[in-house]
């Protein structure tokens, strides 16, 4: 196999921040080109084949990322240094998701070798921590008709069989302007109480057995211009997770069956996810002993029509934080079991 930790230092060397990968994207594709793989790319998003695409076989994607967050002001480290210490390689991306692209690549290149029942294609995409319409919507574009994918994330390979949706609302609360001493007016803040109130206590039925039920949180909410004047407006923001039990449109219907102000979603696009728990992936990870759990944190799955899992070297809790890691024994085990899940996999 390749070298993943050779690999994993030179990727973090390599600023990608989200819409601005393209130097990571041109040195995976030269990467790809001298292990022998014929690269296509759009935007910043590569794809290459394992073989020569034949319809009468599904299609199966390995997909992880090529972005990451900027850095935050807590580092004590240069972010891209990739420095190795401790059984450790430290900087910006090594977990969240470098490790997975890495692992997934080197399983890509060594299944390659290998007949297989699936068409397997790998897809390193851009974009997937700002959720840009550029990034794995593109790239899915470009590809036929997936069957099943598998989306490196960092869950300490752990099996992700289900993924909550998100949907942002900005809701609209109106009233009528007074002077606060006279006792006049309709004040909005008081009526936007009674939304904020409903979506605190309000409990969607349906619960997944594997998400828990939808969530909603009331994050942010605005009203008022100075102290003697009864506010006109009210305006909030709601912050809801969705489990794979209802759809956006469902979710939205209810909101706004119950509540007074006006509700408008900022983007439909993030869909939860769930696959079935006798899919042969599923089957083949539990007969492996591979624990099974529901992630409540998004990812490039949410905007997959299509069967998938999630699963990763490394840990979500690392993702996004300062002096950022991931173990090289980590690293190591992935790719090959990795193989071992995917090799002569029939779906």
């Amino acid at each position: 196999m390749i070298d993943t930790i050779a690999l994993l230092r030179q990727l973090v060397a390599i600023p990608s921040y989200s819409r601005e990968e393209g130097a990571k994207a041109d040195y995976m594709a030269r990467f790809l080109t001298e292990n022998g793989c014929t690269v296509q790319r759009a935007g910043n998003n590569l794809w290459t084949w394992a073989a020569p695409y034949d319809a009468s076989k599904p299609v199966l994607l390995l997909n992880s990322h090529l972005d990451t967050v900027r850095p935050n002001a807590s580092w004590t480290r240069n972010p891209h240094e990739a420095m190795l210490e401790n059984g450790c390689v430290y900087g910006l991306g090594s977990n969240d998701a470098h490790a997975s692209v890495v692992s997934l690549t080197a399983a890509f290149l060594e299944l390659k070798q290998r007949p297989q029942a699936y068409n397997l294609v790998l897809g390193l995409s851009c974009e997937e921590e700002v959720s840009g319409k550029n990034g794995v919507e593109l790239l899915l574009a470009q590809l036929p008709p997936v069957a099943f994918a598998v989306v490196g994330e960092p869950t300490g390979m752990q099996l992700a069989v289900a993924e909550r949706g998100l949907m942002v609302l900005d809701g609209t609360v109106w009233g009528r302007s007074g002077h606060a001493a006279r006792d006049e007016g309709d004040n909005a803040i008081y009526k936007a109480m009674r939304d904020v109130a409903w979506f605190e206590s309000f409990r969607f039925p349906k619960v997944s057995e594997v998400l828990g039920p939808v969530k909603m949180s009331v994050t942010m909410i605005a009203a008022g211009t100075q102290h003697n004047v009864v506010p006109d407006k009210c305006t909030y923001v709601v912050d809801v997770r969705l489990n794979e039990c209802y759809t956006h449109a469902e979710v939205l219907e209810e909101v706004r069956r119950q509540v007074a102000g006006e509700v408008v979603p900022r983007s439909m696009r993030l869909c939860a996810s769930g696959i079935a728990s006798d899919h042969p992936f599923v089957q083949v990870c539990r007969k492996a002993g591979i624990p099974t759990f529901g992630s409540s944190t998004l990812s490039d799955q949410a905007l997959m029509a299509f069967p998938s899992v999630k699963i990763g070297p490394g840990q979500s809790s690392r993702s996004h934080t300062a002096d950022e890691f991931v173990r090289v024994d980590e690293l190591e085990q992935a790719a090959p079991l990795y193989v071992r899940l995917l090799d002569g996999l029939i779906f």
